[in-house]
């Protein structure tokens, strides 16, 4: 679906980072990877490099402008072409209720969150218009939801849909396109670690946690990073050329009940 196209991914870790990558450049893509950690980086480029495409490994700090744009500058050099900016990163939230949380907390996530996607989205711009590509924000369920202690985090992650919607909207006109994902639990290492501490508190299994948790879902398991990657790839591809300002859950069926 991406033969030569150019995908970038911003907090291309493991999981839902790095699948996004990966499947990009099975579907045919050239990918640049952004995060912090760029021994984690070069971990997923001999990955996509052994599919047969290309990789550029570019440590990134999305929420510093200049680090930023330096990231927007090698991409460009490298390929001379960005059809695709996938917005992955994300701050771990304060899991505080927000009549305690700590403000600082709370800005750190939107800087993360919500001024990072901004700020990458507007740099990319001119490439994107060129090529008339697409960007995707990865959001969350807890749009979804108003649990216990999730405030801080859902208000970042509703203010990254509204900048999702407002961008399809000003940015449709130059032929590019905006939309979001929004995961429950992805079935992944950093998921399996949390479901293991949660299981020792309360002197169950992981797999009586993960029973539990999908229980809830219509096809009772949770989506692994593959499949919420796969509808990434859906969203970027010319076979959703007509969908902007939308947000599709991927979460094995929950929140329609």
């Amino acid at each position: 679906m991406l033969e030569n196209k150019v995908v970038v991914v911003s907090g291309a870790g493991p999981g839902l980072g790095r699948a996004v990558a990966l499947r990009s450049a099975q579907s045919g893509a050239d990918v640049v990877l952004a995060a912090r950690t760029e021994s984690r980086l070069a971990e997923i480029a001999a990955e996509v490099e052994r599919t047969g495409r290309r990789a550029l490994v570019v440590p990134t700090d999305i929420t510093d402008d200049a680090s930023a744009a330096a990231l927007v500058k090698a991409a460009t050099d490298t390929f001379g072409r960005v059809d695709a900016l996938v917005n992955n990163a994300f701050a771990v939230p304060p899991m505080v209720e927000l009549g305690e949380v700590d403000f600082a907390a709370v800005r750190a996530g939107f800087e993360t969150d919500v001024f990072a996607a901004l700020r990458l989205t507007r740099l990319f711009t001119p490439a994107l218009a060129e090529s008339q590509g697409s960007v995707v924000m990865v959001n969350s369920a807890v749009l979804h939801h108003s649990r216990r202690p999730f405030g801080a985090y859902k208000m970042s992650k509703t203010a990254l849909l509204s900048l999702a919607q407002s961008l399809a909207t000003e940015l449709g006109p130059q032929g590019i396109r905006v939309n979001t994902v929004a995961p429950n639990y992805i079935w992944a290492d950093a998921l399996r670690e949390g479901f293991g501490h949660w299981a020792a508190q309360r002197g169950v299994t992981v797999q009586d946690i993960y029973d539990e948790i999908a229980a809830g879902l219509d096809l009772g398991r949770l989506p692994e990073p593959d499949e919420v990657a796969d509808t990434v790839l859906f969203l970027v591809s010319p076979l959703a050329r007509a969908v902007t300002g939308h947000c599709l859950d991927v979460n094995a069926g929950e929140y329609h009940h």
